[in-house]
């Protein structure tokens, strides 16, 4: 079983709306609601790949109840602490008329961790980590959490000897970089942000010795990953991009599937993009569809120099 993590859940809510005229009254015209937060986005992709899938969450208040009961989410475990307050929402405005507005994001701040919560969450981790062979970690957390909280669960997966596969940024990624653990995703934002260098090479210098994988997405330009000694470059085109909200995530789900699996690296990069761009060819946030990963497969180009 892989074992995803996402601390700090969302309700992803699409928002159409013409226009937004600042101290005013505006209306949103419709409103879409999907579960959302990067390890969720992640543990949804590993079930449609068809792999047994397990999710600890920090889960508040009824939006917190709404996300673990919806569709996408079924026959899925789902474990984690109770917080007191509210599980956040999401919001992506969408426009037709108003190109400056279109994807304009707002997030609710969500509910605030205690050090009770805390540790009932190493505890409820430390028992589902007893259930599976790879770890999938992603995304923020709660306000009021550890900022070395993943150091902290990546330190329990090297004890239980367990692989580790993260994707993370700012104060929880530079904490967890002390630690040795299995596999890093970051995107070019990310790299420059915590890195100061966009290049892929001096990243992965810099990560060699405590990272064994590396993947670094570059949006168009694909995915760059290394494994151990070995490095590929793997990309492949859609035409018709619908979203790109969970693309990353996806993109993860897609080499957690293929280490899980023991593949090589040519097809840990090559399930990897295809996740990442399947997910672009469906409306829904942050859900790509198997029939849509398997007619992308064939069509991923890999570049080993």
């Amino acid at each position: 079983m892989v074992l995803t993590v996402c601390p700090n859940p969302s309700i992803d809510t699409y928002a159409w709306l013409d226009s937004f005229k600042i101290g005013q009254v505006n209306r949103i015209i419709e409103l879409e609601e999907f579960p959302g937060g990067k390890g969720i986005h992640v543990a949804m992709a590993l079930k449609e790949l068809g792999v047994p899938v397990s999710l600890l969450g920090n889960w508040a208040g009824p939006n917190g109840h709404w996300i673990k009961k919806t569709y996408p989410l079924r026959g899925i475990e789902i474990g984690g602490p109770q917080l007191r307050g509210s599980t956040r929402k999401c919001y992506t405005f969408r426009s037709e008329l108003d190109n400056d507005l279109n994807n304009t994001e707002l997030l609710e701040p969500g509910p605030k961790m205690s050090n009770k919560d805390w540790d009932l969450f190493q505890v409820q981790f430390r028992k589902a980590l007893s259930h599976c062979t790879l770890v999938c970690l992603s995304g923020s957390w709660p306000s009021g959490a550890p900022d070395d909280a993943y150091a902290q669960l990546l330190k329990i997966c090297n004890k239980e000897n367990k692989k580790a596969i993260l994707d993370c940024s700012g104060v929880q990624l530079e904490n967890a970089l002390k630690v040795k653990f299995y596999g890093l995703h970051i995107n070019e934002q990310e790299a420059v942000s915590n890195f100061g260098v966009e290049n892929h090479l001096e990243i992965r210098k810099y990560l060699k010795k405590n990272v064994p994988m590396l993947a670094i997405t570059k949006g168009k330009e694909g995915l760059f990953l290394y494994l151990h000694d070995q490095y590929v470059h793997a990309n492949v085109k859609v035409e018709d991009v619908k979203s790109t909200v969970g693309s990353g995530d996806c993109l993860t789900a897609g080499i957690a599937f293929a280490t899980f699996n023991n593949m090589p690296i040519n097809q840990v990069a090559t399930y990897g993009v295809a996740c990442g761009a399947a997910n672009c060819m469906n409306e829904d946030l942050g859900m790509l569809r198997i029939k849509d990963v398997q007619s992308l497969l064939p069509l991923v180009e890999i570049n080993k120099n």
